[in-house]
């Protein structure tokens, strides 16, 4: 894989970023394979479409498996669900080369990404540094794998 200044940048970002901050990172990500795929199905570029969509996918999926379902009861259950949901749309419009359900979760997730932008800014003007909320995920499932898989 070719490493650049922008690789660096974003891993130097990841690392020093927050769970708030590393949950905006990923909506960031998924977001843009989103449209990256959408571009390429409109360009008829079926392998590039297909890995975009797989890299949203396995997006969602780390999300998902951050979830602490303790810790964030209903909402983290709910959250599950919708992430749930995208994926099998994700997988919908791979096989039916179809745009409606990328614009679906490109929705849904602009949606969920401006909610946690919201959470984000509230949580760190409202209280000091030792009383900020921290979302029901799990910090260290977070982090970006070295071995590849998904990029930002």
């Amino acid at each position: 894989m070719f490493y650049n200044a922008h690789d660096a940048y974003l891993e130097s970002r990841v690392l020093s970023a927050d769970p708030l901050e590393l949950v905006r990172l990923l909506y960031q990500g998924a977001i843009g394979a989103v449209q990256d795929a959408r571009h390429h199905l409109a360009d008829g570029k079926i392998a590039e479409r297909s890995r975009a969509i797989s890299q949203a996918y396995d997006i969602l999926m780390e999300l998902r498996g951050a979830l602490d379902e303790k810790q964030g009861g209903e909402l983290a259950g709910r959250l599950a669900s919708l992430y749930d949901y995208m994926q099998r749309k994700l997988l919908q419009a791979n096989l039916q080369q179809s745009d409606g359900p990328l614009g679906e979760v490109l929705s849904l997730l602009s949606t969920l990404a401006e909610a946690w932008t919201g959470i984000a800014r509230s949580a760190k003007s409202e209280a000091p540094a030792e009383y900020q909320w921290v979302p029901p995920v799990a910090e260290e499932s977070l982090a970006v794998r070295a071995s590849g898989g998904w990029s930002l």
